[in-house]
């Protein structure tokens, strides 16, 4: 039944715990997949209207995928972090002369930073023009934080 979650807070009683996991294995064995899952889903209603905050989400990490399960980089990391390198310094040094000529423009060049970064993996590594085969991919960057 999908992803084995990682608990990072240590379990108060292991007993009760291991007593419902017992549970929703059994009715998941005897009912199926999806009668197991429309009792967990009726369960965390009931906890909400008992007024427990529960995070719900899809998998078993909110922002990232553990370490023994990720895959291969797909390219050339040393090559791409020296780009991403390149890349930075340029832009750090456009806003640099920029600021020499009119001040007060470039303040947020770290945000830039961290933000080309993640643009760059995705324009090597993810998006997809319509010379694939594909009808492409739409994207719109609304950018609210530096000049780059």
């Amino acid at each position: 039944m999908g992803f084995a979650r990682r608990s990072t807070q240590p379990d108060p009683d292991p007993v009760t715990t291991q007593e419902w996991r017992d549970s929703i294995q059994a009715v998941a064995e005897r009912w199926g997949e999806g009668e197991a899952r429309r009792l967990l889903q009726a369960t965390v209603e009931a906890a909400k209207d008992a007024g427990v905050d529960i995070e719900v989400v899809e998998t078993p990490y909110l922002n990232t995928i553990h370490p023994e399960d990720q895959g291969a980089y797909p390219g050339d990391l040393a090559m791409e972090e020296r780009l991403h390198g390149i890349i930075r310094w340029n832009a750090m040094m456009m806003v640099t002369r920029a600021n020499k000529y009119f001040d007060g423009i470039g303040g947020h060049i770290s945000t830039y930073a961290s933000a080309s970064h993640a643009w760059e993996i995705g324009f090597n590594h993810f998006f997809r023009g319509k010379d694939d085969g594909s009808s492409g991919d739409h994207l719109y960057w609304q950018g609210h934080a530096s000049p780059g």
